[in-house]
């Protein structure tokens, strides 16, 4: 079922002359790759929650406006752009790895496991990847690697905001929870409050208990967990 498209606010002047270009895709396209995947994730530096990770499958003979870096959008254009990109895409689908699985696998497997999910959930074989950043963590033959590439491909900013929007409201939803950790404002990355809650409380059932924070907590109800150890996963 299509979803309701939203209104996207007019752009701010600051936005006007970040526009992120199709220049990688076409490139790919000219060059015999029919289906382009862009991928992006976050959640990597995130203390609490899962690590998620966008995918995304754009058209060769439409095109969407307003389209940013999910970082440069307010949350609210962020969620009115989800609408309008699911709508527009010919394919997208997100991976998640829980905070358990995090403690599990580390920070490096859980990526490559959540971009496996991701590209998995497609529908459709890629014939190439373009991806955020200079580590290819989906190992796919023909994966190309852009640093700020959420500001430079159409296919990775619209990766980057379905990613991050629905991790924001996977932290919305569970902020009742654990009231106090602000996890509807903070997403479970660190911030003075999110530091002195955990400081106050001790860690929550979904913060990632092997992270180097948790060496730092003056509570000794619980430990760090080693790398692998004993999180389950859920």
């Amino acid at each position: 079922m299509a979803s309701k498209t939203a209104v996207v606010p007019k752009l701010r002047k600051a936005l006007k002359a970040s526009s992120p270009g199709l220049a990688e895709e076409r490139a790919l396209w000219e060059s015999g790759a029919d289906v382009v995947v862009g991928i992006d994730e976050v959640g990597r530096g995130a203390w609490a929650g899962p690590l998620t990770i966008g995918a995304v499958v754009v058209p060769k003979d439409r095109r969407i406006y307003k389209l940013r870096d999910s970082k440069q959008l307010t949350e609210a254009e962020r969620e009115a752009m989800y609408d309008r990109i699911v709508d527009w895409v010919d394919a997208w689908a997100i991976g998640h790895v829980s905070h358990a699985e995090c403690d599990q696998l580390g920070m490096s497997a859980a990526q490559k496991l959540a971009a496996r999910r991701a590209i998995e959930g497609l529908g459709v074989a890629p014939d190439a990847v373009i991806l955020d950043g200079k580590w290819d963590f989906v190992g796919h033959p023909r994966t190309r690697k852009l640093v700020k590439g959420d500001s430079i491909s159409v296919s990775i900013a619209a990766a980057s905001i379905l990613a991050k929007v629905t991790r924001d409201r996977i932290m919305r939803d569970t902020a009742a929870a654990y009231p106090g950790f602000d996890f509807e404002l903070n997403k479970g990355y660190p911030c003075p409050r999110h530091k002195a809650a955990i400081q106050g409380y001790g860690p929550t059932p979904i913060h990632r208990q092997s992270w180097v924070f948790m060496d730092t907590l003056p509570w000794s109800g619980c430990r760090r967990l080693p790398p692998g150890g004993q999180a389950a996963l859920f």
